[in-house]
């Protein structure tokens, strides 16, 4: 039996792309799953995963809301395919928690539904840390399954060999490449030294797919969350004379000029991101 339950219909579907997007993992600040969940909206749910094959409840508990003393509800997680028409194109997004479970099984029941469905192309979108600052436009790196399917203003990187653990989504990649359909990333590089949500990381995910798509993608209440996360972090690198100078060094590098991390410097990030730590460097927030 497969993992998933289709619930809803499948035979309309034009030529569909399949945006994923996993909580956890390769999702810094949460800007992946946020930027496919505001394109998914409230489309309709197209199949659904048997979370309690996927998860472990004791590292990701489900929310019980307790009443006047009376246990009235639980909401569980909730792994799922929507599916969302936006400029004429039929969109599939595949979002929720990473799985704890079952990564092969998933990798090869998508892959297999994926086919079955006619996707035509496979889009993974994550957020990485990286020493970025917060005053410059969101960097954005790309992958690709084979040269050419990446628009030539999206550099592909990083150059060399990049050695890292792996996430849930790209395990879910490359058996949906394997099964022949073209596969591509968009990942935004967020500063590390940022914690809690970061909207302009977001918004740039949003701007690469539409570009991609050839759609666009109204961003809504986005860019007025991303100038009020800028004030704060503004204020809060101002208050710190360390984080200021820190901040100064990273805007010493050519605007216009992004320079894709190399692999050890990547691998350094990432090594940090999951210690919970920031290196000798300030963190304003504290956060990650």
């Amino acid at each position: 039996m497969p993992l998933y339950r289709l619930v809803g219909p499948t035979d309309q579907l034009v030529a569909p792309v399949m945006l994923a997007a996993f909580d956890g993992w390769v999702d810094a600040a949460g800007a992946a799953t946020a930027a496919v969940g505001h394109i998914a909206g409230k489309g309709d749910a197209l199949a659904t995963f048997d979370t309690d094959l996927l998860y472990d409840y004791r590292s990701r508990r489900p929310v019980l809301d307790i009443v006047d003393g009376t246990l009235t509800e639980l909401t569980w997680y909730e792994l799922s395919i929507r599916r969302v028409r936006t400029g004429g194109r039929d969109v599939l997004v595949l979002s929720g928690p990473e799985p704890d479970f079952r990564w092969r099984e998933l990798g090869r029941d998508v892959a297999d539904l994926a086919l079955r469905l006619g996707v035509v192309e496979w889009i993974s979108v994550g957020a990485i840390p990286a020493a970025v600052a917060h005053t410059r436009p969101v960097p954005v790196l790309g992958t690709a399954s084979k040269p050419g399917l990446l628009p030539p203003e999206v550099p592909q990187g990083p150059q060399g060999l990049l050695r890292v653990p792996a996430a849930a989504l790209s395990v879910v990649e490359l058996s949906v490449g394997d099964g022949g359909i073209p596969a591509v990333g968009f990942f935004a590089q967020v500063p590390h030294y940022v914690g809690g949500p970061y909207a302009p990381a977001t918004i740039a995910l949003i701007e690469h797919l539409g570009s991609h798509l050839g759609v666009e993608i109204p961003l809504d209440a986005l860019p007025d969350e991303a100038a009020a996360q800028r004030q704060r972090i503004d204020a809060a690198v101002g208050a710190d004379e360390d984080a200021r100078a820190y901040l100064a060094r990273l805007e010493s590098m050519p605007a216009g000029e992004e320079r894709i991390p190399s692999g050890d410097e990547l691998a350094s990030e990432i090594e940090r991101f999951l210690r919970g730590e920031s290196g000798e460097e300030p963190n304003p927030f504290g956060g990650r």
